[in-house]
């Protein structure tokens, strides 16, 4: 877990996911930055015996650097990151080791954190398919970088994320490699806090999302609660209706246009993102 400025939802998110674990399961703990009131939230999981490690970084480093930390300094079998803003289910870890261990193709694999009104079963259905065990998956070149599990052998074909790439873009250059990425289904829900129409969310009011604003957020130039809404509902689309072929996705800001334009035929309504 990567903390920063996220004491109001620490007391939620890192507990809960402590829970979810059982006596093999290890967390490594990295906080960005010195604001006083996270750090102070999580001091008494510092001690915590479920707690392996802990790096404090005093300056914001944002996500890369922590995950490759993690990837090339841990020796499990499986690695994952859970953001400080989500609360992860239970039974998570169970149900995708089992998945990968039933299926040595699986590469990423990971939760759900859109909610139930933003499945669209016309456009999913395409890319559900199931596999050895009986375990199935929404197929996805990607998934999020929250409430996933990743196979070691995964970071030992393809190296960690590099400077220039997101998570995003790994995962997608893990499947040109030959993983099988995608959602565990039926989903495993994560519920994102920083989505508004999360029971927990912080953010209500505009001033809020300004307060409080998201890493995506900030990067598509959303300063509103309604652009930020509309921004997670397109992202659920694009999850569930893009293409499974990981040529499709080289030089993809060629493409950027062709993709807006379904993503607004789909939801009759300006993208932004």
């Amino acid at each position: 877990m990567i903390t920063y400025k996220s004491a109001g939802y620490l007391h939620l998110s890192l507990p809960h996911l402590l829970d979810t674990l059982d006596e093999t399961d290890r967390v490594w703990l990295w906080h960005n930055g010195d604001d006083e009131a996270t750090i102070e939230a999580l001091r008494p999981f510092r001690s915590d015996p479920r707690v392996h490690r802990y790096h404090h970084s005093r300056e914001n480093v944002k996500l890369r650097e922590p995950t490759n930390w993690l990837w090339a300094e841990s020796d499990g079998e499986f690695v994952s990151k859970v953001d400080d803003d989500c609360r992860v289910s239970p039974g998570w870890v169970d149900t995708l080791s089992a998945a990968h261990a039933a299926n040595p193709d699986f590469g990423v694999i990971g939760s759900w954190r859109h909610p139930d009104e933003d499945f669209r079963p016309d456009q999913a259905k395409r890319k559900i398919r199931e596999f050895n065990g009986g375990h199935k998956l929404m197929q996805n070149l990607w998934v999020q970088g929250s409430g996933y599990l990743m196979h070691r052998r995964v970071v030992e074909r393809n190296g960690g994320i590099r400077p220039d790439e997101s998570f995003s873009a790994y995962c997608i250059r893990a499947a040109r490699a030959g993983a099988i990425n995608g959602f565990y289904f039926p989903f495993i829900a994560e519920d994102h806090m920083d989505d508004p129409r999360s029971p927990h969310s912080l953010i209500r009011s505009d001033q809020d999302l300004l307060d409080r604003m998201p890493l995506s957020a900030r990067d598509n130039g959303v300063r509103t609660v309604a652009d930020w809404t509309l921004q997670l509902e397109q992202s659920a689309f694009i999850l569930q209706s893009c293409s499974l072929d990981p040529r499709q996705y080289s030089g993809w800001r060629l493409r950027a246009i062709g993709i807006r334009r379904r993503i607004e035929k789909a939801l009759k309504r300006p993208a932004r993102w």
